[in-house]
């Protein structure tokens, strides 16, 4: 074979001519020092698309098994349908998955059948999730910030029993929620009318006492008082207000560095501050608060600071009283 040169050639033109005709490595190297030889290496290499390995007689025998394996374990997987179970709707959906220290969205095919709706992944024969249908009090379609690319999405919300929630997304988040409706429907089952969903994070089920229920939380930073050579820094985390106390989770070091119970809290105020060198002109709330007998003074800033300030003011002006869940206009912030 004559070698070619192609002065206009691409690196695509190269991967389909390695893949197409192949590439075969043949080289010996020897490593030597002073004239002396220390190392040997002797390479004898392939390398091209399997549909020309095997034209020319090589990994045969692999290809061979490889495909017997995966013939034998696709018969093996189970359907997990029940018996003369039908399916209603099948679609590419992801749960919310957070269990134990592991949370993340997790895909697979949704399935809803006349009693129940579940997530199977079908390379992996498992279900990642299911719910039988008359355990479904409410469905909530909301924006959620999720996925690798961290934009807004529709989201499924399913109210449960016990006030679990099931965060679910779906490639047609309307549609399946109307097919579970109309299925619900079919079988005599009323969902609630525009429940009000538990806040619930996982960061919450850390630190919440027994019986202990969030009101509201959010994305907020917060002015870290000097620890040792450290001067006051701003710190990220979320702050949570629950029936019992206001308090602040570090993300960083998973851990609650802030929290006064809903008494103490004596007066808010909020006005534009210098965070920084950088950041400049920001909105700050600013929490003062009965503690050891002193009033004392926190700080925070992000988003939604004039919802804060708002349902810090009515449980102010309440003298302690925590306003309900369903009184709050936005009970949760992004």
């Amino acid at each position: 074979m004559e070698p070619q040169r192609s002065t206009n050639a691409t690196l695509v033109d190269l991967l389909d001519r390695v893949l197409d005709k192949g590439l075969v490595i043949h080289a010996d190297i020897i490593v030597s020092v002073a004239g002396i030889p220390l190392i040997g290496v002797n390479l004898r290499a392939a390398l091209a698309g399997m549909e020309t390995m095997l034209k020319y007689g090589i990994m045969q025998s692999w290809d061979e098994r490889i495909r017997a394996w995966e013939r034998e374990h696709r018969s093996k997987k189970k359907s997990s349908l029940a018996q003369g179970e039908k399916i209603v709707l099948k679609m590419l959906g992801a749960y919310y998955s957070s269990e134990g220290i592991y949370t993340a969205w997790r895909y697979g095919y949704f399935f809803l059948s006349g009693e129940r709706l579940f997530l199977y992944h079908e390379d992996f024969g498992k279900v990642l999730f299911e719910t039988p249908l008359v355990k479904i009090r409410g469905l909530v379609t909301k924006k959620g910030e999720h996925f690798t690319e961290k934009k807004e999405r529709d989201e499924l919300s399913l109210l449960l029993g016990d006030n679990k929630v099931a965060r679910l997304s779906a490639l047609d988040v309307s549609q399946l929620k109307k097919a579970i409706e109309k299925r619900m429907n079919e079988l005599g089952l009323v969902p609630e009318e525009d429940p009000a969903l538990p806040v619930f994070e996982e960061s919450a089920a850390k630190f919440l006492t027994t019986g202990e229920q969030v009101i509201c939380s959010g994305k907020m930073w917060y002015l870290m008082e000097t620890e040792g050579i450290i001067d006051n820094t701003w710190r990220p985390g979320h702050l949570y207000l629950t029936d019992k106390r206001i308090c602040w989770w570090y993300d960083f070091e998973q851990k609650v560095a802030f929290e006064i119970p809903i008494g103490e809290l004596v007066a808010c105020a909020m006005e534009n501050r210098n965070l920084s060198d950088v950041l400049k002109k920001k909105r700050v709330l600013d929490i003062i608060y009965a503690g050891s007998g002193t009033r004392r003074l926190v700080s925070f800033s992000g988003d939604s600071l004039e919802e804060w300030d708002q349902i810090f003011r009515r449980i102010i002006t309440d003298r302690g009283a925590v306003p309900a869940r369903n009184a709050l206009a936005r009970p949760a912030f992004a």
